[in-house]
């Protein structure tokens, strides 16, 4: 993997965090009614706070100088105060993030481990009835909301069969995992369908190749030639991976308002819902991070298994 091609990434990667920052930052300039008003929230505005919340976001500065300042101020870790709660939004965000991460962490692992295996055996079944009963459920799972799965999931695993806990991240370390546990599995579903029918799609194309068929009539050991088509076919599944990855750290609001999860998708949804601008740009600033940094991972991980990748879809 050559050093240019790496720099190449993490300057497309950092270029696209510019971009996404600065719509961020326009997040408060497009809230309607008055800026310091937004910004004070249900206190009173007098002529002192005015001119202090003025001096403190900058707002006789020109659009442009004020987002300078905020850009910097965030590469040092100051993304501002909460107007709900009057903290700073770090460290707001900090006592919520490990619940949204590991939830995350829970449904990604789960998703995968699933959808791989079961969309390799659908790939070497094709036609079949295992074939289409997998892909069947694919279709379902696809459809299927988070939000509504987690609330069949609360009501025959939580309140008819008392098994799983029915809301709240209980006392920490192997409870807090099992509190995950029902939220986890209704925010996998979807995202495990998707990687099926992706596993799927990628193992069979590989298994239709010449050199499948030639290495077979040369009489291969049957793990050679395996590991030979699932590395080709791993190349679209990283890259699906890396994207579930991302999006699921972003979509767990439904399933956190669902078990009653204090993580950032409740956050953010209980910052909208009061306004709570500085709050709400970091929490997008900060998702809008995880999924460029993830699809980065993911792009140089491409390139290291397959440093030609880039260049076939290129040309293409």
């Amino acid at each position: 993997m050559a050093l240019k091609q790496v720099m190449s990434r993490i300057a497309q990667s950092a270029g696209v965090m510019l971009v996404l920052s600065f719509i961020v930052f326009s997040l408060l300039h497009l809230v309607p009614g008055d800026i310091v008003k937004t910004l004070v929230g249900t206190r009173r505005v007098t002529d002192e706070v005015r001119q202090a919340i003025t001096d403190k976001y900058n707002l006789d500065d020109p659009f442009l100088i004020q987002y300078a300042k905020w850009l910097a101020n965030a590469l040092t870790g100051d993304l501002g105060t909460s107007i709900r709660t009057n903290a700073p939004v770090v460290d707001t965000i900090t006592q919520r993030v490990g619940v949204t991460a590991l939830l995350t962490l829970i449904a990604f692992i789960v998703a995968m481990c699933v959808g791989i295996v079961l969309g390799v055996v659908a790939a070497h079944r094709i036609g079949s009835r295992t074939d289409r009963t997998i892909v069947g459920w694919a279709v379902v799972g696809i459809s299927a909301p988070g939000f509504a799965l987690g609330l069949i999931l609360l009501y025959v695993f939580s309140v008819m069969l008392g098994w799983f806990p029915i809301f709240g991240i209980g006392r920490g370390g192997a409870d807090l995992a099992w509190h995950l546990t029902l939220p986890g599995i209704a925010l996998a579903v979807g995202t495990c369908a998707l990687i099926i029918r992706i596993t799927r799609a990628a193992v069979a194309h590989e298994l239709e190749q010449d050199y499948v068929t030639f290495a077979r009539s040369r009489g291969i050991d049957r793990r050679r030639i395996r590991r030979m088509y699932l590395k080709n076919a791993s190349i679209p599944i990283i890259t699906s991976a890396g994207l579930v990855l991302g999006s699921l750290f972003g979509s767990t609001v439904l399933v956190e308002q669902t078990f009653s999860l204090p993580g950032l998708g409740q956050l953010l949804a209980d910052s909208i819902t009061f306004k709570d601008v500085p709050v709400v740009q970091a929490i997008v600033l900060l998702v809008a991070g995880v999924i460029v940094a993830v699809t980065l991972v993911v792009d140089l991980l491409v390139l290291a298994i397959d440093p030609t990748a880039h260049a076939r879809q290129g040309v293409q």
